[in-house]
């Protein structure tokens, strides 16, 4: 049954903003393995003037070939919309900003490692040199820092999401109540959040060999916490059904206003 509870007023919503629509060539700086299970790539390049991301969960898209030996020609943004030249279209996949330098043009993408991704076995061989093309981000959603109670919860390709809004927390100097909840394939992801022990996280590894369920076990987790009354702000991503059942039942099961809960598809189930 819907619950109804008090509002969170108006004047604590989220704002969403909108850049220009920007296609960027740049250039692979560095690369390095982090946890174990991402790869971070710093870029650079001077197309990178002007780049701006406002928002913890923005995403920007990078093109990679269709078939080996493509050469990319990324679309022009028009007052018409996108327009596409000749030739095959490339391959695009989206990522999250983990940070931008703006004095020294260069932008950190971490890239979490797994089969079968065009993104994921680019970053693996990733070596400075290499190019790539970005468009984006056409927009921001910017959120509070400011909510008394917060929770976020993800996969791991939301875990640069999760980690650029927790530096954002803590360089706001919030004490709101904050609590984490991950669930991961691979145990040795955990250390991805090493440098932000402050916060209440929880992480969820799943077991394959005897049939654990880490989504039952998420909710499971999500069924015990209490949810208050007014003053909080709820983040989730994941897979898209699962995350459209994490909005249904935050909003439909427990009544929470919608305003203040964003459940993301990050990726979905083919």
């Amino acid at each position: 049954m819907e619950q109804h509870r008090p509002e969170t007023p108006a004047a604590n919503l989220a704002v969403r903003v909108k850049n220009e629509l920007v296609f960027r060539h740049i250039t692979v700086k560095s690369s390095e393995t982090i946890a174990g299970c991402f790869k971070r790539i710093v870029l650079t390049g001077d197309e990178l003037k002007g780049f701006t991301s406002r928002g913890f969960d923005d995403h920007i898209k990078l093109f990679f070939p269709a078939n080996p030996g493509d050469v990319i020609t990324p679309p022009a943004a028009t007052e018409e919309g996108i327009v596409w030249g000749e030739g095959p279209r490339p391959l695009n996949r989206e990522y999250t900003p983990l940070h931008f330098d703006a004095q020294a043009h260069e932008l950190t993408l971490d890239f979490y490692l797994h089969d079968g991704g065009v993104a994921s076995e680019w970053a693996a061989g990733a070596k400075p040199g290499d190019k790539l093309i970005i468009g984006g981000p056409r927009g921001s959603l910017i959120i509070p820092t400011t909510y008394a109670w917060q929770l976020y919860v993800c996969d791991e390709t939301g875990l640069p999401a999760v980690k650029r809004r927790l530096r954002e927390l803590k360089q706001a100097g919030s004490d709101a109540k904050i609590t984490v909840l991950v669930k991961v394939k691979d145990a040795s992801c955990i250390s991805y959040l090493d440098d932000e022990k402050e916060f209440n996280i929880e992480w969820i590894v799943s077991d394959v060999h005897h049939g654990y369920q880490e989504d039952d076990a998420v909710v499971k987790k999500l069924k015990s916490l209490f949810l208050p009354e007014s003053d909080y702000y709820i983040w989730a991503t994941g897979e898209g059904k699962f995350a459209k059942g994490l909005n249904d039942y935050f909003v439909e099961n427990r009544g929470l206003d919608a305003n203040f809960v964003r459940c993301v598809a990050y990726w979905h189930n083919k």
